[in-house]
């Protein structure tokens, strides 16, 4: 099966054009739950492709307004590549999209058209969940910040982290997407004395750097002080060891997820990631 089997035609393509600002993208991630935007510009001989803007750029960088600094270079494939083949580059350049480009952009395929293909049988995979499922698992208790649960999905560089209880016992997942949905971007002045944060900024993504006692115009991503499980699904799909991967592939299709915590009994023991199963190719 090849990239053009699989891929979203440039016509339903949504792309961020040069110039622009980060609101333009944010405002994609968050009303269609993107992971990413192509950014393009147009020439007097054209359209032209010139990267890609994640959500990952926007949550790091929160004081960078302008696209072109904040887009990134990614491989990319053409429309004859074989799904695998792009699944392998996705999997080895970290990314969830590859733009399919031939002289101009002709589409795109992502992690999850390659699910969708997994889940409809057009690749092979025959293994379980438990052939595929991660281990370490990235967990935070239900009662924690939002601001809190960020900083930890961040330092443990995956897209999620499953919500505990009391007890220990799994309640819900948080998500990149979850945080992006409700973040705002604020703008203003902060007169930073002579410490790096105040205490009513523990809530920023950013702090703002000790630089002398004056007056600088800052940019922050704001997100709500409230404990994650106002925010996390609480509605969880699980899977067993046994499961196989197409059925886990269509689970995530049908659900609109990402990932899956793998259970024994009542017990989590791992998780599959939609990464995995491109890993498994």
């Amino acid at each position: 099966m090849n990239v053009a089997d699989a891929m979203t035609p440039r016509s339903d393509v949504v792309t961020a054009e040069l110039p622009g600002t980060r609101d333009d993208v944010l405002e994609h991630l968050q009303e269609r739950g993107f992971s990413s935007v192509p950014v393009v510009k147009r020439t007097d001989e054209g359209e032209q492709y010139r990267g890609l803007i994640s959500r990952e750029e926007l949550i790091e960088r929160p004081d960078e307004d302008q696209l072109a600094v904040l887009m990134r270079e990614v491989p990319t494939v053409t429309a004859d590549t074989t799904v695998e083949e792009a699944a392998r580059l996705m999997v080895e350049s970290d990314t969830r999209r590859v733009p399919v480009v031939d002289g101009t952009l002709e589409g795109i395929i992502t992690v999850t058209d390659v699910v969708h293909a997994i889940a409809r049988g057009e690749v092979d995979l025959d293994v379980t969940a438990g052939d595929i499922a991660t281990a370490d698992v990235n967990t935070t208790y239900a009662g924690t910040p939002l601001p809190v649960g960020e900083r930890e999905i961040y330092y443990a560089n995956v897209p999620y982290t499953v919500c505990l209880d009391d007890e220990g016992s799994m309640v819900g997942i948080l998500t990149e997407v979850d945080i992006i949905s409700v973040a705002r971007v604020v703008e203003g002045e902060d007169d930073t004395g002579d410490s790096v944060a105040g205490q009513d900024d523990e809530w920023m993504w950013e702090g703002i750097k000790a630089i002398g006692r004056r007056y600088v115009p800052t940019r922050n991503v704001e997100i709500p002080a409230e404990p994650v499980s106002k925010f996390m699904s609480d509605d969880l799909v699980t899977v067993s060891r046994r499961k196989p991967a197409v059925e886990v592939a269509q689970s995530m299709i049908t659900e609109e997820i990402e990932q899956i915590p793998m259970v024994s009994g009542d017990e989590l023991v791992g998780i599959v990631r939609d990464v995995d199963l491109l890993e498994a190719l």
